[in-house]
């Protein structure tokens, strides 16, 4: 008798610890799941710009800043930025004021093969819509990815010479070089200034880590595939990446730089180009050369995608209109700039914009 009430307790135990152990599984997968997408909710932040006084494109291929009016997509303006013959602009940041535009001259080639690298950065006042002066960051050379923080400070890669710099843009003057060992060619800024992120392209299998108040670089979050485009999300608990070779969006979680989750791009089979948020923190969208759009739900990156085929290829960056509902392209292959509607995913028109815009902004 004794020995059957014993089992009889035994058991009782055991199913009560099982159930213990189920239930601390499901909130344990319920948890990791929500921690892998809610850090992307949070506030607009000032790398990616919106406004309603004009639009600003960087032509690459033409070598060009050009201006829009944002009422009848009709060029107002076009500036040459050159550190020489052929040597072209490629990114832009917008100052916290929207006064100023700066510009990076990256060189006359692209990136794995820029014979001549451009040494400036180019600044226009956004009110007269002219270009006012160039920043020479010599000795370094092929400033490209462009960052800003909330008090105006210019934060530009240099891959040729593997380093990001720390500019003051009303001194022209270079605070800081810090070496990050890759050719980096993009940056991500977190919103809070502690840290940025480095995608170093297939050139180092790793993102790499800076922390800011420290000015170097303090460590490599594994990629073996390579990267692509990088973005912080607006509230600096997590960077996205582009993966170089597959096509796969990486999240990082900023606490402690650790890869947290994955998330397969539908619709394609290769590597991703560039991925961003939308101003208001509620979408991320991805861009491809051969001309897809992937639309995603910023708190839920495993929610159903939306996918839309712009009217070019080659794509570049994206501009958003200020009431979150549009999404301009700009289609790099052949000159011109696609409006999608973010909410149907929709082609609503294209138009011509230089030779190939590479980055574009409201501002």
């Amino acid at each position: 008798m004794f020995s059957e009430k014993l089992a009889e307790s035994y058991q009782r135990s055991w199913m009560k610890s099982a159930k213990c152990v189920s239930l601390f599984l499901l909130f344990a997968t319920r948890a990791l799941s929500a921690a892998s997408t809610s850090v992307l909710a949070g506030n607009a932040n000032l790398n990616s710009p919106t406004g309603t006084h004009g639009l600003i494109m960087v032509d690459k291929v033409g070598g060009f800043v050009r201006f829009f009016d944002i009422s009848t997509d009709k060029e107002l303006a076009a500036f040459e930025t050159s550190d020489g013959p052929g040597v072209k602009p490629h990114e832009l940041a917008i100052s916290p004021d929207h006064k100023t535009a700066y510009v990076a001259i990256y060189g006359d080639g692209v990136y794995g093969n820029n014979p001549h690298p451009g040494h400036s950065i180019a600044i226009f006042d956004l009110a007269s819509e002219k270009m006012t002066g160039m920043i020479d960051v010599s000795p370094y050379i092929a400033p490209h990815g462009l960052q800003i923080d909330e008090h105006g400070v210019l934060y530009v890669t240099c891959d040729l010479s593997r380093k990001v710099l720390v500019i003051d843009p009303k001194k022209r003057s270079i605070e800081a070089a810090i070496d990050v060992e890759g050719t980096g060619h993009w940056i991500a800024l977190l919103p809070n200034r502690k840290k940025l992120y480095v995608a170093n392209k297939n050139d180092r299998p790793f993102v790499s880590v800076v922390d800011l108040k420290e000015r170097r670089m303090v460590g490599r979050i594994p990629m073996p595939g390579g990267t692509q485009g990088i973005v912080a999300a607006p509230d600096a608990k997590a960077v996205l990446v582009a993966d170089f070779s597959t096509p796969y969006i990486h999240i990082i979680s900023t606490a402690n730089d650790t890869e947290i989750d994955k998330v397969r791009v539908d619709g394609e089979q290769k590597g991703l180009y560039k991925v961003f948020f939308t101003p208001d923190g509620k979408h991320v969208l991805t861009c491809q050369p051969d001309g897809q759009v992937n639309i995603f739900d910023a708190t839920n990156l495993h929610a159903p995608q939306h996918v839309v085929k712009s009217a070019g290829t080659a794509l570049m960056g994206f501009a958003f209109t200020p009431d979150g509902r549009f999404a301009l392209v700009g289609n790099h292959g052949q000159g011109t700039v696609t409006r999608i509607d973010l909410a149907s995913a929709t082609v609503v028109n294209t138009f011509p914009a230089g030779k190939g815009v590479e980055t574009l902004a409201y501002y």
